[in-house]
């Protein structure tokens, strides 16, 4: 489960057309790098994926399911597509503690005691932060509070995974890092990626 695909995708704010008749197809447990400069419509296709923003043409498939057609006027929420999005400002709140955060999404879903406890404990493992639970973010080093932001998103086990630019806040030399660390995550998750960035490396 993960397939992505566009059809047709046309987005426009105002006159300024920022995505132009689109087709894309991303296969079940693929990784997607969309690179380009700032401006090229690259956050706006992630968002439409997303959900967070609707094409003003063209159809979006998530496995068998249509998530959005403006011509049959299918428009799935964000929450009902099951994908895990990671932003560039990580999005932590600052006032819960690691542990806290990562639990956040199951919290939400109202998974039971157990479960959050079980799958946080499993999150945290998978990015190296098991002993970190009950720091705050603000006593993180960014590359921390990135791998936080990961198990935030893996605990929910996502079907697809959509990254924007979530590296470019890091050094030179951590930036390298994480970008080994999450393809190496991706590759033993399976889930389907899109990464975006403007990063050529």
């Amino acid at each position: 489960m993960g397939q992505i695909l566009l059809n047709g995708i046309v987005k426009s704010y105002g006159k300024e057309v920022v995505v132009k008749n689109l087709d894309l197809k991303v296969e079940t447990g693929e990784f997607l790098t969309i690179l380009g400069p700032s401006g090229c419509g690259k956050t706006t296709t992630l968002r439409m994926v997303a959900g967070l923003e609707e094409p003003d043409q063209g159809m979006i498939k998530l496995d068998d399911k249509v998530v959005f057609s403006r011509n049959d006027g299918v428009v799935v929420p964000p929450e009902a597509r099951h994908l895990g999005l990671i932003f560039q400002s990580y999005a932590l709140w600052p006032h819960l503690s690691v542990w806290d955060n990562v639990a956040f999404g199951l919290v939400e879903r109202k998974a039971d005691k157990a479960t959050i406890q079980s799958k946080v404990a499993a999150a945290l493992d998978l990015v190296g932060l098991s002993a970190f639970g009950q720091r705050k973010p603000n006593q993180l080093s960014g590359g921390q509070q990135q791998r936080v932001a990961l198990a935030r998103t893996i605990v929910i086990e996502p079907q697809v995974l959509l990254l924007d630019e979530p590296l470019s806040n890091l050094d030179k030399t951590l930036r390298v890092q994480m970008r080994q660390e999450l393809l190496a995550l991706q590759r033993r998750l399976g889930i389907t990626t899109i990464f975006v960035t403007h990063d050529q490396e």
